[in-house]
C-alpha cells in the first residue's frame, strides 16, 4: 500500500506542475480532466502525508524513550501514544479512500417517483417524497427542476420526474432507489385505521452526450397538449413531448415547459439517462449474480425504507437503522441516514476487498 501511495503522491505533484503550464489553459478539456483527477487525489495525498508525519513523530518518540532521559520519558510516552493512535486512524481512513470510486458519483441525477400500492394515499406520499428531496436539494444548494408530472385531484402525483444538479448529487442520492413504504391514517379514512402504501423511487445518473450516442432514426417523437389534474389543459398548444426509443421500447414524456423545444431537450436528457442506467445494469448483472451487496443494490422492487407516522419513525431495512425524527426527515434532514448508508457500503467494500486480497 505504501508504494501505491508514493506513486499517487508523485502523480499529484505532476498534475500540479502541469496545471501551472500556460499551454494547459488553452486546452479546456485537458484542464478539466486534470482538475478532476487532482480533486480525487487530494484527500488521499493529504491523509498519506498526515500518516507519514505521525510515523515520523512516533519514531522520534521511540528515540527519546530509548535515550534514558528520565525528564523527557513521560513526554515521549505521550507523544508515542498519540502518534500510534493517529497512525492507526490514518491507515483505516486511507483504506476507505483507496476503495474504487463509483465513476457516476459526481454526476447530476434524474429522479423518478411513482405511486405504487395504495391509490390516492400512495400518490399523496409521492408528493411528500418530492417535497422531501426538494428541501434536501435546497439545503445543499443544488438546483432542482421538474421534468414531467402526472398530478391527481387531491394534489398528489401518480408519477413525477425531476432533475437535481449539484456536486456529488448521485453519490448522496443513489441509495434512495427502491420501494418506500408509508404507514399512516389517511385524511380520507373516517375509521382511523392505519393504511400501508408504497411509492417507488428511481435515481438515475445523468448521462453525458459523449457517453451515449442515440441514433435519431431510433426515435419516435410525438407532441401533445400539456394537461393537469382532471384533464384540465395547462396551455392550448401542443408543447408536450413524448419520445419513444424504438429498439428498447422506452418511453419518456416532458410537459413541464411551455416551449416544445425545451421539453424535447429535457425528454432527450431523461431518455439518455435511462438508456445509460440500463447499460450499467446489464454490465453489473454478472457481478450482482456472484455477490449481491447489502446496501444500494438499486433494485427497484426492493423495499428499502418504512415511514411510520403513528410512531414518528423512519426505518431503513438495509442497515437496520431507525430514526425517531420522521417530521425532520420529511423536511429534508436526510444526512444522518445517508451518511450511515455510505458508511455501511464502505464497510461492505472493505470486507470484499480484504476477502479477495
Amino acid at each position: 500500500m505504501f508504494e501505491k501511495l508514493l506513486l499517487l503522491e508523485q502523480r499529484y505533484e505532476e498534475i500540479n506542475t502541469q496545471l501551472a503550464q500556460p499551454e494547459v489553459y488553452s486546452d479546456p478539456k485537458l484542464m478539466a480532466s486534470l482538475q478532476k483527477e487532482l480533486k480525487d487525489l487530494t484527500p488521499i495525498v493529504e491523509k498519506f502525508r498526515e500518516y507519514r508525519d505521525a510515523k515520523q513523530a512516533m519514531e522520534e518518540a521511540v528515540e527519546l524513550l530509548n535515550s534514558g532521559d528520565k525528564e523527557l520519558h513521560e513526554l515521549a510516552r505521550e507523544e508515542y501514544d498519540t502518534s500510534k493512535e493517529a497512525i492507526e486512524r490514518c491507515e483505516e481512513e486511507i483504506k476507505v479512500l483507496l476503495l474504487p470510486k463509483d465513476p457516476n458519483d459526481d454526476k447530476n441525477v434524474i429522479v423518478e417517483i411513482r405511486a405504487g400500492a395504495g391509490g390516492e394515499e400512495a400518490a399523496l406520499f409521492a408528493g411528500s417524497l418530492y417535497r422531501m428531496y426538494g428541501m434536501y436539494a435546497d439545503a445543499r444548494r443544488w438546483k432542482i427542476e421538474a421534468i414531467n408530472a402526472n398530478e391527481t385531484e387531491l394534489g398528489g402525483y401518480k408519477e413525477i420526474s425531476f432533475s437535481i444538479e449539484g456536486t456529488g448529487a448521485y453519490s448522496r442520492l443513489k441509495y434512495e432507489s427502491g420501494v418506500h413504504r408509508v404507514q399512516r391514517v389517511p385524511e380520507t379514512e373516517s375509521s382511523g385505521r392505519i393504511h400501508t402504501s408504497t411509492v417507488t423511487v428511481a435515481v438515475l445518473p445523468e448521462a453525458e452526450d459523449v457517453e451515449l450516442e442515440i441514433n435519431p432514426t431510433d426515435l419516435q417523437i410525438d407532441t401533445f397538449r400539456s394537461s393537469g389534474a382532471g384533464g384540465q389543459h395547462v396551455n392550448k398548444t401542443e408543447s408536450a413531448i413524448r419520445i419513444t426509443h424504438l429498439p428498447t421500447g422506452l418511453v419518456v414524456e416532458c410537459q413541464d415547459e411551455r416551449s416544445q423545444h425545451k421539453n424535447k431537450e429535457r425528454a432527450l436528457k431523461v431518455l439518455r439517462s435511462k438508456l445509460y442506467d440500463q447499460m450499467l445494469a446489464e454490465q453489473n448483472a454478472e457481478i450482482a449474480a456472484e455477490r449481491r451487496s447489502q446496501v444500494g443494490t438499486g433494485d427497484r422492487s426492493e423495499r428499502i425504507r418504512t415511514y411510520n407516522f403513528p410512531q414518528g419513525r423512519v426505518s431503513d431495512h438495509r442497515i437496520n437503522l431507525t430514526l425517531y425524527k420522521l417530521e425532520n426527515f420529511l423536511n429534508g434532514d436526510l444526512d444522518e441516514m445517508i451518511d450511515a448508508l455510505i458508511t455501511a457500503m464502505q464497510a461492505e467494500k472493505l470486507r470484499n476487498s480484504e476477502a479477495e486480497a
